[in-house]
């Protein structure tokens, strides 16, 4: 049995449940799955050993990753570049076709221009608004965002953009990297 590692960064919970999803995907493809918080991941180290697949998983926030997920990338670099591997991003700008592609999606792209590691695969997916969930300056912020690129600014606007099969299939697809 393939046994894969979907380590992750989570800001507000979306993507914890996006990498629980792929844990739940592969699982039932007939691989086994653990999913670790980066933060956790620094505290009580990794047995990289275990695994025959590595996943990351990141949300990208006002245009950038979180810094401590970025430091954890460069520091574990070589156990990562010695295992198959993938790398996802979550970010609500995703929602439109041409900007949920690896090519299309500028916040991936970033990633690779910044990141030591040179992920074996790449995903997009597309994150969630939930605007009464957010802190009244995030609104301010996302609503100025969202108006720039004629997405929803209703501050009562909760919708997931995130294509559910499209990750059941990246689940499945990242069991076959092994």
């Amino acid at each position: 049995m393939k046994k894969v590692l979907v380590l992750y960064s989570s800001v507000r919970g979306h993507t914890a449940r996006v990498s629980r999803r792929i844990c739940e995907s592969i699982d039932a493809a007939g691989g086994s799955a653990d999913m670790m918080e980066v933060t956790e991941a620094v505290h009580e180290g990794v047995d990289w050993g275990r695994y025959d697949v590595v996943v990351l998983g990141a949300p990208v926030i006002y245009g950038n990753y979180d810094k401590a997920f970025m430091e954890f990338v460069r520091r574990h670099k070589a156990e990562l570049d010695s295992k198959p591997n993938s790398f996802f991003n979550l970010s609500v700008v995703a929602r439109t076709p041409a900007k949920a592609t690896v090519e299309g999606n500028r916040y991936m792209q970033k990633f690779l221009q910044l990141s030591p590691w040179k992920p074996k695969d790449l995903k997009v997916i597309a994150g969630k608004v939930n605007y009464p969930a957010w802190r009244w300056y995030d609104v301010i912020m996302i609503q100025l965002i969202m108006k720039m690129t004629q997405g929803p600014t209703d501050r009562h606007t909760v919708i997931d953009y995130t294509d559910w099969a499209d990750v059941d299939a990246y689940g499945r697809h990242v069991l076959e990297l092994a």
